[in-house]
């Protein structure tokens, strides 16, 4: 169906390089009632996504950019499949919805829901406006061609960037209108609740540029810092330089580019209230580099708080994660998983090395994993990800949400509780302690035999097997002393550092109809020497016993009598 508007101003789109996504559940309802509204909570400082009103877990698969049109869909179904998401994340360009101004064509959604219904699954859909990776490709010839309504950045030495300003006041209102008529459309078309999140634009920021300096530019930075900024942030009056010093510019243009985002968000969220948020293209998250060498003004670590004050109609902010170092993927999920940010990793590389993040990002607390470039399209991002992605590619992924999708939603419950842990193989394979509830801890170590201990020297290298790339555990919290474990080619031992304990039981479990059921005991060597995960989809139920205060509770006992 192609939907007419009279709108008279232009719509202005950028594309969205966005992370997959998959989300566990069905659509369950029928198209004549309309399913609840999808939702971020958050608790104590911990987020959830509901979906049909239950934490939901996002096992996502992002496809190329340019693989939304319904010609292209048949290769992305077949690696979504494969890759066992739950979800896919797929852009809607703005110059695909309004060719011309003010007339919108929604007939690719169409088909995308439809075939999403059909596959039983979920969708996030990336907005790809004035900003796709920091850049305007995607907004509409129409936009691209008239440089005078839609104005471009200008850089230090006069001369105009690449991108388009955020000052322009006509680029803003057609962005806002288009995005608008798209989330009206899905409000109107999607009872179901197909779409559980959309993306606001995509990796915004500049590159090249720390800020914008032309004149609509120049008189704000010359102004005082405004106050739907600097009250939140509780600053001091004063003008940009006054309040930030030498962070000034770039904290200037993330002001920018955030209220453009977040402005554009609210137009859309004030007709259909669906989770929305915003991907970033990352800094080196342990130093305070040149911010010419990244994508300035973007969501980056060091401007959250920034983000967070004028785009409060984004429910949180998004890493793109293209560095498989493991110090480098644990400080970048530490960054963006707080209290006032429900962590979502929207883009991940698809090389078979971000396979095993999967753990450390649920560890971490995260509502979902998207890795980017899901489809057999015959492109791939290499050297950020895959050369060509393939079912061999795809595969590490699929073998990873296969241990999880099964409990996915009741994985997503235990994580909004502040039950539940994870650890990926680092880089050095150096054994891990993980904090576990109630004086509890957990061993984590790789690249071992099944049989004998590290403390073996006399094994020497025969206790060691060649390194597993794919590796990580998982680990929730059902009670005080039981837990569930589970992971791949990884060993986990219990640890009580103030006292003794025991080893009660150790039960391979698995979820059916909504509760754990028994399969079978493992004792003996499956357990003497910790609890070994190999290539194969294992979960265990295990209890504990701390001995010491239980001798110390027999001792008041018999005190007492």
């Amino acid at each position: 169906m192609c939907r007419l508007s009279a709108v008279a101003e232009p719509v202005f789109g950028l594309c969205l390089w966005f992370g997959g996504v998959l989300l566990l559940g069905g659509c369950a309802t029928s198209s004549d009632e309309e399913a609840p509204l999808p939702r971020i909570e958050t608790k104590g400082g911990r987020h959830a996504l509901f979906v049909d009103d239950k934490p939901f877990l996002v096992l996502a698969a992002q496809a190329h950019n340019s693989s939304n049109y319904p010609a292209a869909l048949p290769d992305v179904w077949a690696a979504v499949d494969d890759m066992g998401a739950n979800t896919l994340m797929i852009p809607t360009a703005w110059e695909q919805i309004e060719p011309e101004e003010g007339q919108f064509d929604f007939s690719y959604l169409e088909t995308l829901l439809a075939e999403a219904r059909e596959r039983d699954i979920r969708l996030v859909l990336l907005w790809f406006g004035a900003y796709k990776n920091t850049s305007p490709s995607y907004t509409p010839a129409w936009v691209k061609r008239d440089k005078e309504r839609f104005p471009m950045l200008t850089k230090v030495d006069g001369t105009p960037s690449y991108a388009l300003s955020p000052f322009g006041e006509e680029t803003l209102a057609a962005d806002k209108r288009a995005f608008a008529e798209f989330m009206q459309w899905l409000a109107d078309n999607d009872p179901e609740r197909t779409v559980v999140m959309v993306q606001v634009q995509n990796e915004s920021g500049t590159y090249g540029s720390v800020r914008d300096y032309g004149p609509a530019a120049q008189t704000a930075f010359a102004a005082e810092v405004p106050a739907a900024l600097a009250e939140p942030l509780e600053l001091p009056p004063g003008t940009w330089e006054e309040v930030f010093g030498e962070d000034a510019d770039e904290f200037f243009h993330a002001w920018a580019i955030g209220t453009y985002v977040g402005e554009v968000a609210a137009a859309g969220k004030a007709v259909y209230d669906l989770p929305l948020y915003t991907n970033a293209a990352l800094r080196d998250p342990f130093v305070d580099t040149d911010p010419l060498t990244y994508a300035s003004g973007g969501p980056t670590d060091n401007v959250l708080h920034i983000w967070k004050a004028v785009a409060p109609a984004l429910d949180f902010l998004s890493p793109d994660i293209y560095n498989s170092d493991s110090d480098f993927y644990a400080a970048v999920l530490d960054h963006y998983s707080r209290p006032d940010n429900a962590l979502f990793v929207s883009e991940t590389g698809n090389s078979s090395d971000f396979a095993r993040y999967v753990f450390e990002a649920l560890g971490h607390g995260a509502i979902g994993f998207a890795p980017f470039g899901t489809d057999y399209s015959g492109y791939g991002n290499y050297p950020l990800g895959a050369v060509e992605t393939t079912p061999q590619t795809v595969a590490p992924f699929a073998d990873n949400y296969a241990i999880v999708r099964p409990f996915a939603h009741e994985w997503a419950r235990l994580s909004f509780e502040g039950k539940t842990w994870g650890a990926a193989r680092p880089n050095d394979s150096a054994p891990e302690i993980i904090a576990l509830n109630d004086g509890w801890a957990a061993r984590v170590d790789y690249d071992l035999w099944q049989f004998g201990d590290r403390s073996w020297v006399w094994l020497g290298d025969a206790l060691f097997r060649d390194p597993e790339e794919n590796a990580g555990v998982l680990v929730a919290q059902l009670d005080t002393n039981e837990f569930l474990v589970t992971g791949r080619s990884a060993r986990v031992a219990f640890e009580r550092p103030q006292g003794e304990f025991a080893m009660i039981s150790v039960e391979e479990v698995e979820f059916d109809a909504g509760a754990w059921t028994f399969r079978r005991m493992w004792n003996g060597d499956q357990t003497d020497y910790g609890l070994n995960f190999t290539d194969r989809n294992q979960v265990v139920r295990v209890t504990l016993e701390p001995m010491s205060e239980k001798i110390e509770q027999e001792g008041q006992a018999v005190a007492e009598q």
